[in-house]
């Protein structure tokens, strides 16, 4: 259970190693040592880290400033007492991005995937020590159903390549269409008992991204509440069920990575959906970590909560 692991109550650090700048500035405040105490007195018990391959590796070469955030973010929390989970976001050839990154060929590159293979190698020798409270999450949201099968078959590849140096390590892998809950089910058997099925929740999308002003798959002027029906606890047990019985199949933990909802719903809103969400999770033993801690349009930590915030953290 990844409650008795130490990964069931989470929160990501979305936009500091991933989704931003790059800039030296920007990934020396972001997120400092202060915002995991704060985590951790929020009684939460583990941080989602997304990291760019960027930020690591140039042109197959690694880049030890870039370590430098994760060996800070491995120190602070075990400082503070918690676990962490590192999420390579974005790999040469690929991003779960359409929009704002181009990178392609991931899926039909062997040169590809065999930097992605050794970036894990890297990080399995230098964090595979830490198996007690640092997960690997393979990749972050791959998209197209098209690239099921090579993606499955890059798993089963990297993992024994991990393994090598990390034979401990929890490892974390999500399916096609954005880490869908219903996708979970292509997934191949887990390589060993210490892979955990991933998946991720923004639904329904048309309340959690209402007025989104980056994604086509919505109309941004449409607006709704969350005492509407597809917002209801049967919804969540419909939409999971799937991923429930695969894990359910193979004696494994299910984890959503990511849940959260956009910075133009509601204070009331946010809770009541957080709170279905989290009698979901908590019926099923299903490990969660809410999307996301500062800004990026859904900040948990941003002023338009303060007067719920207590009410949030609790569903956590």
């Amino acid at each position: 259970m990844l409650k008795e692991k130490g990964f069931y109550k989470g929160v990501n650090f979305g936009g500091w190693l991933s989704q931003c700048s790059y800039e030296k500035e920007h990934l020396d405040s972001f997120i400092t040592e202060k915002d995991f105490a704060t985590v951790s007195e929020w009684g939460l018990d583990h941080v989602r880290i997304p990291f760019d391959y960027n930020i690591i590796e140039k042109d197959g070469e690694f880049i030890e400033d870039g370590f430098g955030y994760l060996d800070n973010a491995v120190q602070w929390c075990e400082k503070y007492g918690l676990n962490l989970v590192l999420d390579l976001h974005k790999t040469a050839g690929f991003s779960f991005d359409y929009y704002a990154e181009n990178e392609n060929g991931f899926f039909d590159s062997p040169e590809y995937q065999e930097r992605f293979f050794r970036i894990w190698e890297e990080m399995a020798k230098r964090y595979g020590k830490y198996s007690d409270r640092v997960a690997f999450e393979l990749l972050n949201e791959v998209t197209d159903k098209e690239f099921i099968d090579s993606w499955n078959s890059i798993i089963s590849r990297c993992i024994p390549r991990i393994r090598k140096f990390a034979p401990d390590t929890m490892i974390l892998v999500g399916s096609y269409h954005n880490n869908a809950a219903d996708t979970v089910q292509y997934l191949d058997a887990p390589y060993d008992d210490k892979v955990i099925y991933n998946m991720h929740c923004y639904e329904p999308l048309k309340f959690t991204h209402q007025g989104a002003y980056w994604t086509d798959a919505i109309d941004p002027e449409v607006r709704m509440s969350c005492d509407d029906s597809e917002t209801s606890e049967e919804y969540f047990e419909n939409l999971f069920s799937t991923a429930i019985e695969k894990a359910d199949k193979y004696g494994t933990d299910l984890y959503c990575g990511e849940y959260g909802i956009i910075d133009r719903i509601s204070p009331e809103d946010t809770v009541k959906w957080y709170s279905i969400i989290a009698e979901v999770c908590r019926r099923h033993g299903i490990g969660r970590c809410a999307w996301n801690y500062k800004a990026m349009d859904f900040g948990i930590s941003d002023s338009r909560l303060d007067g719920v915030r207590d009410k949030l953290i609790a569903l956590l």
